[in-house]
């Protein structure tokens, strides 16, 4: 079986992966180098790890390989399931370790006082993410806190309710504030609903902070929202070279028509993919400001296919550029107006970014981003 999966991930990429040249990349001398270990490896995460080392070489961030238990988390992102409360990214610079990207409030990671910023470290015999979780049978994992002390915390999974992908929010009059955790499908349709009785007065924020991006589908419902139709928004060019610009083609719920309010975007380091590149064509068009921190800028257009064993591979299909000309990959979306928050402001209740957004909106309409650029207080 890793045979077959090293050899299938090895293939898909030589054969479509966006750039036929691979970034000057050997891919025969990849081959040689890391199917040995794949075939030797004792476990998923040792195969997993590498396949990732072999990935790694084209550079590019939308390359990647899940293992099964990984890709069965991510199956089950919207169902009940046994979880522990907290998303991890693993580290690229420093192999066996995790960087706790949030903590779920209810879990039981927050219980254990596991803060956001944290890193996990691995040992051979304990469980990684390459694992399952399952309820009842807990899990001893050390993590360094923020202070570089190590901590060795006993976590119980818990079986826990979805949390839902979209939500909407009035936090203060006059303010919409729509959530969106990912590009999922009825995004667009979602947030039709959303804006479809809306009153014209009312500004709208919408919040893309820690999105990992999803379908270029719904990406297109959101901008068709706050866009004319047939708005050319962005090229892109696949393996072939050949170029297809893309435009708004509607699916925004019943809307018949984008809607006009005053619109601001929130965008973080952890902002990805379709949260880039809906940002990106709305800042370009001048019809959003966008507020928080330069984005992670992994902005290719990729695709996932199904492993032998269950795993999933990423990979990118196709080269972006914005319809301004702009490439993202690797540079990211600059917001309009930079505002960080903290982790003594989550842990505090506040968001500086959200209110940076609400107070510039009310100073400078959208109407004006055009010819003003608003600079952070």
């Amino acid at each position: 079986m890793n045979q077959r999966v090293f050899d299938h991930v090895w293939a898909e990429v030589r054969g479509q992966y966006y750039d036929p040249g691979l970034h000057g990349v050997d891919w025969n001398e990849a081959r040689r180098t890391f199917r040995p270990r794949a075939i030797a490896a004792a476990d998923d995460r040792a195969l997993y790890a590498a396949i990732g080392d072999m990935l790694r070489l084209l550079n590019d961030d939308h390359a990647g390989a899940a293992p099964p238990a990984v890709a069965r988390r991510q199956d089950q992102l919207r169902e009940r399931r046994a979880a522990i409360g907290v998303t991890l990214r693993p580290d690229p610079e420093r192999r066996g370790e995790y960087t706790v990207e949030s903590v779920r409030p209810d879990s039981p990671a927050a219980a254990a006082g596991i803060s956001e910023g944290w890193r996990l470290i691995l040992s051979d015999e304990g469980w990684s993410p390459e694992q399952d979780v399952i309820e009842g049978r807990t899990l001893h994992l050390t993590f360094t806190d923020e202070e570089g002390a190590q901590r060795l915390i006993s976590l119980t999974p818990v079986v826990m309710e979805p949390r839902p992908a979209f939500v909407a929010d009035t936090p203060r009059p006059g303010v919409m504030v729509l959530r969106i955790e990912g590009f999922e499908p009825g995004l667009g349709r979602w947030m039709g609903d959303q804006l479809a009785e809306l009153d014209p007065e009312m500004d709208v924020v919408i919040d893309m902070r820690g999105n990992p991006g999803g379908r270029l589908l719904e990406a297109d419902a959101v901008l068709s929202c706050f866009l004319p139709n047939d708005r050319a928004w962005a090229t892109r060019t696949s393996r072939s070279g050949r170029r297809v610009v893309m435009r708004t083609g509607g699916g925004c719920g019943d809307l018949h028509q984008p809607v006009a309010n005053d619109l601001a975007i929130l965008v973080d380091g952890s902002s990805r993919s379709a949260a880039e590149l809906t940002p990106a064509a709305l800042q370009e068009a001048g019809r959003a400001l966008v507020v928080g921190e330069p984005t992670a800028g992994a902005v290719l257009i990729s695709q996932e296919t199904r492993l032998p064993d269950g795993g999933r591979l990423t990979l990118s299909r196709a080269d972006f550029v914005t319809s301004g000309g702009v490439r993202l990959e690797k540079q990211g979306v600059t917001p309009d107006l930079s505002a960080t928050v903290t982790r003594e402001d989550r842990r505090a209740g506040r968001d500086p970014a959200l209110e940076a957004a609400i107070a510039a909106l009310g100073r400078h309409p959208v109407r004006d981003i055009a010819i003003v650029r608003v600079q952070a207080p």
